[in-house]
């Protein structure tokens, strides 16, 4: 039974928060300042703190900085008026798990308590995994064996089987979708929808309906009533991809359907209720778009419940290896090859590259080159250096175009077929023995590539 120490000047608060506290399996106690708390945390062991930001004697922030002295690791929770959401975001800035905005629900501040001693028992978890071995891992598209992706990984399996909210941070083609699919197949949400929403290529005049859904008439174009990306996540898990695309207006709207559990359809009048898990992913950090006033303070701690950063390809170059066996197995299947491997060579030149798209560079550039190999072993690989990587991580704003490698790779294929076809006087089964492709492949290739 965990022990859950109370702040409050509010003499009838207090109790109320302890009988609610009590009945739902805590074990409480309070005091009516902040040195009789502190007093209380040196001398008995508590598990979690709930706060009131403005008392006599001793604020809210000036409690929390001394029991933190006491023990860091605590979850500490603000209880704030409405109007002072400002000091609750910098309250969690210095160290708060999270802050209720009176007046609260009861079942709303359960679950925030219970979500912040989950974090408490995740962290003391992630712990212990670190401190094991670096095994390999290989799972729904992502490989490796460097001690980067090992963290990654063994976050995933930490956070997956919980409800924490979680922001993915990472350069473009780090995986950051592919994570995110991970800790939905790994939850108990498993058997219910995952669906990705890319709120960069969503225009800002549909985003909310996109989101939260219409009712028919609700504006001009609505001809009929629509269920928002939520809805159709319901019991599931919803990914905002590139989230920090979203309108001050727009993550607005957000906050509030994640702080109240609800959505209204634009046009609605009814509150629908909604149980979704929700996945955010940048490839920026956001906490330097909330510093720059590029993003809500607010809404950052309420998708930041835990967060998995993606290193970039770059500084993991001992897992390459083991992508280019993957992508080589996978180009097989897709082309109908038997390419075994890449000559040392060629190793060494993808050891050299930088890859500032990351896997999703290193997926398309051993793509192409299994394609245009005729043999069992990939001796020449085109390797494109127009793309500068930043000198950091996920720092800095990557703008390496998401679509460019594909669209090299088409027509790296294009070419290899046309030449085919020529040195072949347009025999097309001689082309397609040429590229060591059945002709069923083939086939299929010069109608996908608008080839007569």
């Amino acid at each position: 039974m965990e022990k859950i120490l109370i702040i409050d000047d509010n003499e009838s608060l207090r109790y109320t928060l302890e009988n609610v506290l009590e009945e739902n399996g805590f074990f409480p106690s309070s005091v009516e300042d902040g040195y009789k708390a502190i007093e209380e945390i040196k001398t008995l062991k508590y598990d979690l703190v709930i706060c009131d930001m403005k008392m006599p004697k001793m604020d809210g922030m000036k409690i929390l900085a001394e029991i933190k002295k006491i023990d860091p690791d605590i979850p500490f929770i603000i209880l704030t008026a409405f109007g002072d959401i400002k000091n609750a975001v910098e309250a969690m800035k210095q160290g708060a798990s999270d802050y209720l905005t009176k007046p609260f629900d009861n079942d709303s501040m359960i679950i925030t308590i219970r979500k912040a001693l989950e974090l408490r028992y995740l962290n003391k978890e992630l712990e212990i995994l670190r401190k094991k071995g670096d095994d390999s891992y290989k799972g729904e598209g992502i490989i490796g064996k460097s001690p980067q992706m090992k963290e990654v990984f063994d976050q995933v399996k930490i956070v997956a089987p919980t409800n924490l909210t979680v922001l993915i941070q990472g350069e473009s083609g780090t995986g950051k979708e592919v994570i995110a699919n991970m800790i939905h197949r790994a939850s108990e949400r498993a058997n219910k929808p995952f669906i990705a929403v890319d709120c960069g290529a969503i225009p800002e005049s549909l985003i909310e309906s996109e989101l939260f859904g219409h009712e028919k008439g609700a504006f001009t174009d609505a001809k009929s009533q629509r269920e928002g990306k939520f809805e159709q996540a319901n019991g599931g898990t919803i990914f905002l991809d590139e989230i920090t695309n979203l309108s001050d207006a727009n993550q607005i709207k957000l906050l509030r359907a994640i702080q109240e559990r609800k959505i209204t359809r634009i046009g609605g009048k009814k509150a629908l209720l909604l149980d979704v898990r929700i996945l955010t992913a940048t490839n920026i950090r956001l906490a330097d778009a909330v510093n720059c006033s590029k993003f809500r303070a607010d809404l950052y701690y309420r998708l930041n419940e835990f967060h998995i950063d993606i290193p970039p390809l770059r500084n993991r170059t001992g897992d390459l290896e083991y992508l280019v066996e993957h992508f080589i197995k996978d180009a097989n299947e897709e082309f109908y090859k038997s390419v075994s491997s890449v000559s040392d060579e060629v190793m060494k030149k993808i050891n050299r590259h930088s890859w500032p798209g990351n896997v999703r560079e290193l997926r398309n550039t051993i793509r192409r080159a299994v394609l245009l190999t005729s043999g069992n072993i990939v001796e020449k690989i085109n390797i494109t250096d127009d793309v500068t990587p930043k000198n950091s991580d996920i720092g800095s704003e990557n703008e390496f175009n998401k679509t460019s490698f594909e669209t090299l790779t088409k027509k790296a294929e294009k070419d290899a077929i046309l030449s085919a076809l020529d040195e072949s006087g347009g025999n097309k089964s001689r082309a397609a023995k040429m590229l060591n492709m059945n002709e069923r492949t083939f086939y299929r290739k010069l109608k996908s590539l608008g080839i007569s």
